[in-house]
Parts: C-alpha cells; structure tokens; sequence
C-alpha cells in the first residue's frame, strides 16, 4: 500500500506534504502513525472560547449575521453567552478582572488570514461574502479559491477576533 511504504520510507515532514498533495488532489487522506503508548486520542474540538468586550453586539454577530443559534449556558459567576451551528459551539466570556482581554487589541492586528483564526463551513462562500459586503461589514480577504479548490472570505467580529467562512470542494460540488 502507499501510504505504508510512505511511512517506511520518508521523513514524517516529508510524509504530511505528500498526504497533503494526496488529499488535495484525489480525496485521499492518510492517517500519521499514532504512539502506541499514547493515553489521551482527542476526538473533535468541543468548543472555542472568547472573551468579548459586548456580549450583545457579539450575539448579533454570531447569531443575527452567522445565523448561530444561542443554547443554555451553565449559572457561570461572569456574563457570557454560547452559540452553535451543527456541533460546533462558541463560548463567549465578557471581559472581566479575572479574564483575559477581549479580542485583539486594534492596534496590533495584523489584518490579513494568516493570523490566529478560526472557521466556519458555510454552503457558498463566495455568496457569503456578498452578504457582507451588502451589509457594510468589511472584509479581511474577499472570497479567493485555496490551491485545493476551497473557497474562503475572512472577517472579523466585533472584539477584531479573525474568521474564516469557508466552502469546501466536497461542498462545491454538490
């Protein structure tokens, strides 16, 4: 097989970048060899965290704009407010003296995708990002087509946290 020749024969760098190449082009997706030892097997990504300055202009954001829905949050000391789309959930802390600051401080936001982000998949980016143009919100990067065939638009909300709407080629062709 392959990918187990791949696995004998060349470094794990070198490994990733033909498993990379492989997945772009043909779907195929290759697994790295998993410590037999290891006790912990992260299964998905349970939730994001971010501490927000408004906590409603972030419930507009993410709800009103990205059509979010807002679930029950545990009685927390602090205000906050979690959101979900399928199984992804964003929890919002508010600012306070025992949290983090909230977002990315204006004046050192490098404004470009090749920052700290996250993403959402979205049906058609390129509409996405004609929504928000339409409504006025600026983009980072308008709607571009990835080298594997992706589309992404960036944006930030309104604590200048970096977003990715993405649409996969799996989704583009459907």
């Amino acid at each position: 097989m392959l990918a187990e020749y791949l696995l004998r024969s060349v470094p794990d760098t070198m490994f990733r970048r033909v498993a990379d190449f492989f997945f772009a082009s043909f779907g195929i997706l290759f697994e790295m060899p998993v410590d037999s030892e290891c006790q912990i097997r992260v299964r998905h990504i349970d939730h994001v965290t971010l501490v927000v300055r408004d906590v409603n202009a972030s419930r507009q954001f993410y709800v009103g704009l990205l059509g979010m829905t807002e679930v029950p949050r545990p009685a927390f000391s602090f205000d906050g407010a979690w959101f979900q789309a399928g199984a992804t959930l964003i929890h919002l802390i508010a600012e306070h003296d025992r949290s983090g600051p909230a977002g990315f401080p204006v004046e050192v936001l490098m404004k470009s995708s090749r920052n700290h982000h996250f993403a959402f998949e979205v049906d058609d980016a390129y509409a996405a990002a004609a929504v928000l143009k339409a409504k006025g919100i600026p983009l980072i990067d308008d709607a571009k087509l990835r080298p594997d065939g992706a589309v992404q638009v960036f944006l930030t909300d309104p604590d200048h946290h970096v977003i990715e709407l993405c649409t996969s080629l799996r989704r583009r062709k459907e």
